[in-house]
């Protein structure tokens, strides 16, 4: 395994981490590939409140095979089931519970999508509660996951003294959410950064067009599209750990085999992604290239990632579609930004250099992505998060 340094501790993180929001239904199967990925080397494990039996299982497996000094654990408050700071201490203990853990080597602030919701959850003292924390030796770095517009990313990470962020990234979009330049201011300030959807939910190790794939095996045969995702992702010295929600051994092996043999792209290998991106793009409905001159949106409107939203919809998939737009638009949370708010003002069509008439486009992305199934099953979440 190779490791890289976080900078806020001196701690040596694997460049290689387990996400473990896609458990196996298998506990046999959960269990050996824990304990494999600590075996090889992985020390960063990555979990969340909300990850249905994710923490309890994390938790029974580590307390059970004594790994708890070998490894870092991850996890984060549930922003969207906060009603205050009377929830911290709630949510948080019951956190070390179900990890069989007495402390968490990062706390993460969960979801968070943009400045507004993080001046809330400062507003109610949450610096200073993670800060008590800390003295009693309970959590030892505060961190965000975040999913939201670029502009927005780089408010929230001046807001606070952040010592770890996680953001979506991969080589299928640059510019998505935080995208490239989140991931380089985030580095500049000495914040580790840890990668998450590295492959689209798996959408870039199976689902990619027959000619992508051709491309990747006529430059390496004996690499896979997984594989070829996550080098690209370690040739970025900012990047700190990439998350893979591994649910088999099988891959677990591989994508440890992939971590422990990395070496810096050649020129070669790294015009290959401008290849495969361009056959993904043939796939696009819209060609919106995401350079943000569309925006701010007086409705607040996040443009530019309904777009990637709609466009992975039919290049990897409904799934896939739906996933990014719920995460973009922030439809859990708050104040969603959904394109059904569009007015039709006409300000983003105007500043676009690639002549799109947007809100024609969003109406189209509104139809097919908040369907009325939809818009009833995120209220249904909503309801059940905040209850």
């Amino acid at each position: 395994m190779q490791y890289r340094t976080d900078p806020s501790s001196g701690s040596q993180l694997s460049i290689l981490g387990l996400g473990c929001m896609r458990f196996s239904r298998s506990m046999a199967e959960t269990e050996r590939m824990i304990l494999e990925a600590a075996d090889g080397g992985v020390n960063y494990f990555d979990t969340a409140y909300i990850y249905s039996g994710s923490e309890e299982t994390l938790g029974n497996i580590v307390a059970r095979h004594g790994l708890r000094h070998k490894i870092n654990i991850a996890t984060k408050l549930p922003l969207i089931s906060c009603k205050g700071p009377e929830s911290f201490d709630r949510f948080f203990n019951r956190q070390l519970e179900r990890l069989k853990t007495d402390y968490v080597d990062y706390y993460l602030m969960h979801m968070i999508t943009d400045s507004v919701q993080c001046r809330t959850l400062l507003d109610w003292g949450i610096e200073q509660w993670i800060e008590d924390r800390k003295k009693e030796g309970k959590i030892r770095r505060m961190g965000f996951s975040f999913h939201g517009s670029a502009g927005e990313f780089l408010k929230v990470l001046d807001m606070a003294d952040w010592e770890l962020c996680q953001i979506q990234y991969n080589y299928s979009n640059e510019n998505y959410q935080a995208g490239k330049e989140g991931l380089k201011a985030a580095a500049a300030k000495g914040i580790p950064v840890i990668i998450m959807e590295p492959l689209l939910g798996g959408r870039l190790a199976t689902g990619l067009p027959a000619e992508a794939v051709r491309l990747f095996a006529g430059a390496n045969p004996s690499l896979s599209p997984a594989a070829w995702g996550l080098r690209w992702l370690w040739n970025q010295p900012e990047v700190t750990s990439v998350l893979s929600g591994m649910s088999t051994v099988d891959q677990m092996r591989e994508n440890i085999r992939t971590a422990a043999s990395f070496a810096p792209l050649s020129q070669a290998e790294s015009d290959l992604f401008a290849a495969v991106v361009e056959e993904l793009s043939r796939a696009y409905r819209i060609r919106c290239t995401g350079c943000n001159y569309c925006m701010p949106c007086p409705q607040g409107i996040n443009i530019p990632e309904c777009f990637a939203a709609y466009n992975a919809s039919f290049a990897q998939g409904i799934a896939t579609g739906l996933q990014l737009f719920m995460t973009s638009t922030a439809a859990m949370g708050a104040k969603p930004c959904g394109p059904r708010i569009c007015i039709g003002c006409g300000k983003c069509e105007r500043h676009c250099p690639q002549s799109i008439a947007i809100p024609n486009e969003l109406r189209k992305v509104s139809k097919r992505l908040e369907p009325l199934i939809v818009r009833g099953a995120v209220r249904a979440a909503r309801y059940f998060f905040r209850r």
